[in-house]
């Protein structure tokens, strides 16, 4: 899926590399969420990097395969546990 970066995004990233980000979004094992932001639909990817940081990435759909990547950040303690049963479910 070709992505894009929004450079709000890049200019607010907060200790996260943007190479990460692209590799959560690649992951073999990804919980897509969707929600909203803004009153706009918005689709969040839980995964974790090559290294094994998970992270949350927010994306909005720009039609066809392309996204925007609008957000970028790591989980909570409370998001990293339900993610982490997830991954055990899964």
């Amino acid at each position: 899926m070709p992505y894009r970066w929004w450079p709000a995004t890049l200019a607010a990233l907060n200790g996260i590399d943007p190479i990460e980000a692209l590799e959560a979004l690649n992951a073999d094992r990804r919980l897509p969420r969707a929600g909203v932001s803004l009153g706009l639909p918005v689709l969040s990817v839980w995964a974790r990097t090559r290294s094994g940081r998970p992270l949350i990435v927010v994306l909005r759909h720009e039609g066809g395969l392309e996204w925007l990547i609008i957000g970028a950040l790591d989980m909570s303690p409370a998001q990293q546990a339900e993610f982490e049963a997830w991954e055990a479910k899964s």
